[in-house]
């Protein structure tokens, strides 16, 4: 399994992750994935061969996707990172909601967990 994933299958972990819990269950359609990345279905699929491969998901023929436990934990460690930068940028430094998102989407894939920690401990103290 690669030690850094690309930022296309932290994407896709994420997206998985989301719709999971939008439909309230554990298995995702690729339709509803490719439809929530804006890709198509064969670029989903494909990632979804390579995320398989590297042990994140698991997949049947033309079934549901359903995340591993190593999966999940990435995915989660995305969305983690994704809502604790959009909650800087925008509650701290007054930027759109809208942009926001766009840039932590950008961000949650480069920044170093040293950054990371630090900005944490910055947000916690000054209590937003």
């Amino acid at each position: 399994m690669k030690e850094k994933m690309l930022r296309a299958g932290e994407d896709y972990l994420e997206a998985i992750l989301q719709l999971e819990g939008e439909t309230r269950s554990k298995g995702v359609r690729i339709t509803d994935l490719a439809n929530k990345l804006e890709v198509t279905k064969p670029s989903a699929n494909k990632a979804m061969k390579s995320l398989q491969e590297e042990g994140y998901i698991e997949k049947e023929n033309y079934g549901d996707i359903y995340l591993t436990e190593s999966g999940r934990k990435k995915a989660m460690d995305v969305f983690s990172r994704h809502s604790m930068l959009k909650k800087f940028l925008s509650e701290f430094l007054g930027v759109s909601i809208d942009q926001a998102e766009k840039d932590a989407c950008l961000i949650e894939h480069y920044i170093s967990r040293e950054s990371l920690e630090k900005l944490k401990e910055y947000m916690e103290r000054e209590g937003k």
